[in-house]
């Protein structure tokens, strides 16, 4: 009898392009499966995290961190092996689609680890989704490597722009306004600047005249209306 409703401990249609097997073999290899492929993990979340979550489908025999291939640091992904099969099946039903970490996490049936697929297979040695995102994830290290890449040249034109600029633009405030310095570098005009030019008297120079003496003579004459 056909049925409507989707199988939630179906295995997806993802298919490693590294692998050896052939499709029947994955096929038998997912039928006895007691390994779980686990995505869109925070860089954060730690193996206990992940432990106290999946362990309440069943006992778990190991789990295997995924790892940046060059800095050797978590990149966002694991794999779960518990030591049933039907325990993986039931993680699908009930952890698949999920919050941990403030995030989605993605899990899915998998043929079984081996050794050398805990590493990203990306170019800058982490995941591949990781190239090409394009939003900042702070979960995932910020920009994806490739808008990073973008970002960065983005903030050295704009240094290198305003490095160049000696004058503030025609109509800003005369609280923005810049000047050189004795050194020729550029700086924002202070309060105390302000104060002067609206014929004030700055603490700096309150705090100059306090400390000479001949201040302090002309002070105590003038309150004695000498």
């Amino acid at each position: 009898m056909a049925s409507l409703l989707q199988r939630l401990d179906a295995p997806s249609s993802y298919k490693d392009t590294k692998s050896t097997l052939s499709e029947k073999e994955i096929k038998n290899e997912l039928e006895r499966t007691t390994t779980l492929y686990v995505g869109n993990l925070s860089f954060y979340t730690s193996e206990e995290q992940i432990h106290e979550l999946f362990s309440t489908c069943g006992e778990i025999k190991r789990i295997i961190m995924g790892l940046d291939r060059e800095k050797k640091t978590p990149c966002g992904f694991c794999f779960v092996e518990y030591y049933r099969h039907s325990d993986a099946l039931d993680c699908l039903k009930f952890i698949n689609s999920t919050k941990l970490d403030d995030r989605i996490i993605r899990t899915d049936i998998d043929p079984g680890f081996k050794e050398g697929r805990q590493y990203g297979r990306g170019r800058n040695g982490g995941q591949v989704r990781d190239e090409f995102r394009v939003e900042f994830d702070a979960g995932r290290g910020g920009w994806g490597h490739m808008q990073a890449n973008i970002e960065r040249q983005r903030e050295a034109k704009s240094k290198a722009i305003y490095d160049n600029v000696g004058n503030a633009p025609v109509g800003a405030s005369s609280k923005y306004v810049a000047f050189k310095s004795s050194k020729g570098e550029v700086k924002k005009r202070g309060r105390d600047d302000d104060e002067e030019e609206e014929g004030m008297v700055s603490p700096k120079k309150i705090k100059e005249e306090i400390s000479n003496p001949r201040f302090h003579d002309e002070a105590d004459r003038a309150n004695e209306g000498l």
